[in-house]
């Protein structure tokens, strides 16, 4: 992964000497590599050195590329080591580390300053924000086992069935389907409880005329896809008929909008002016959408108060919903591709109302 180090040396202040990288998703960032919450990274302009313990060392030397793979005695005084041979007086860490870490990195570095403000880790977040072909990739061969999932889930959802007894369908077909591992927690919610944007499926059972709605994604090779669908099983009201025509008017027009150069909050104006002309202002509580990529939530967002512009090569969620308590509620979800004249939507599943 020589070229994202490479992009980040590039996009560091002058006079760049060192950088310490210590969070689980910028080690597999910039090693391409899952250790868990194991191992340092230490960054210099001429050379990446990588400290892992002994549950990884075999692995690691044989698959990480382009880096200096260490035993881990004790990190620290590695990393001390290291900043000493190459003459390094300055070394930037996370700010998204401990308090408590960054203490014992301090201390254990006397002579070096270590800069501990947000620098590293908002430049780190700013190159992971606009994807490389490898990672489109990767989202592709993801949302390809989301889009298989829920066709799969279809011939599962009928009245009686448990909300619980279909996520963990829909779970292990994504993980027997080529998932490495499960985006996020599968949310399978039906009835009254669909008006809960982050629901838990439990022990509810689908009835006729509940709206059932489906936020999952899978994980292939790091890199996560995001996709909601809401079905109808049996019939609808009038009522369910036009929340769901609303909601599915506001994410056409936010696919057909969006593009780079436009900020997040003008992207989820579009949505939120077609929700509330309908008569659900207050309906629709959160964000339009949000980046995706090794972690499900990455910034910028599609919100009210995002003012950062969207770029070519982000990945994004486009997912308006409406929620009336007690009721239901309504949300689609596609992942998005941002080009410079548009988007490109990996999924192929129907956004079109499924009664089942």
């Amino acid at each position: 992964m020589k070229q994202r180090t490479d992009r980040l040396i590039a996009a560091m202040p002058s006079g760049f000497e060192a950088a310490l990288i210590s969070t689980d998703v910028n080690r597999f960032y910039f090693l391409n590599f899952d250790s868990g919450d194991a191992g340092t990274v230490l960054i210099l302009p001429d050379e990446t050195y990588f400290i892992i313990d002994s549950r990884y060392i075999e692995i690691a030397q044989a698959t990480v590329k382009d880096v200096t793979v260490v035993l881990e005695e004790n990190a620290l005084e590695q990393v001390r080591d290291i900043l000493s041979a190459h003459q390094v007086k300055h070394l930037y860490m996370e700010n998204k580390a401990t308090l408590a870490y960054a203490d014992s990195v301090i201390k254990a570095l006397p002579g070096v300053e270590v800069d501990t403000s947000k620098v590293l880790s908002d430049t780190v977040d700013q190159i992971r924000a606009i994807k490389a072909p490898e990672e489109f990739d990767a989202i592709r061969r993801a949302q390809a086992i989301t889009d298989a999932c829920f066709e799969h889930i279809l011939g599962f959802i009928k009245p009686g069935v448990r909300e619980i007894d279909a996520a963990l369908e829909m779970e292990m077909f994504m993980k027997s389907h080529g998932a490495g591992k499960l985006a996020f927690d599968t949310i399978f919610i039906s009835g009254a409880k669909t008006s809960l944007p982050h629901g838990v499926p439990g022990e509810k059972r689908i009835e006729e005329g509940d709206f059932v709605t489906m936020d999952f994604g899978a994980n292939v090779d790091g890199y996560c896809s995001d996709m909601t669908r809401t079905v109808a099983v049996g019939h609808v009201s009038d009522e369910q008929r036009k929340v769901y025509d609303t909601v599915l008017k506001a994410q056409l027009a936010c696919c057909e909008f969006a593009k780079a150069g436009y900020k997040g909050c003008e992207v989820d104006k579009v949505a939120r002016d077609i929700i509330y002309a309908a008569g659900y202002e207050g309906c629709f509580g959160h964000g339009l959408g949000h980046a995706v990529g090794i972690e499900i939530h990455e910034n910028p967002r599609f919100s009210t108060k995002c003012t950062d512009v969207v770029r070519e090569g982000m990945v994004m969620t486009i997912e308006p919903g409406i929620y009336l308590p007690g009721k239901f509620g309504v949300r689609i979800e596609d992942t998005i591709f941002i080009r410079e004249d548009g988007i490109e939507i990996p999924g192929k599943t129907t956004k079109e109302l499924i009664i089942l």
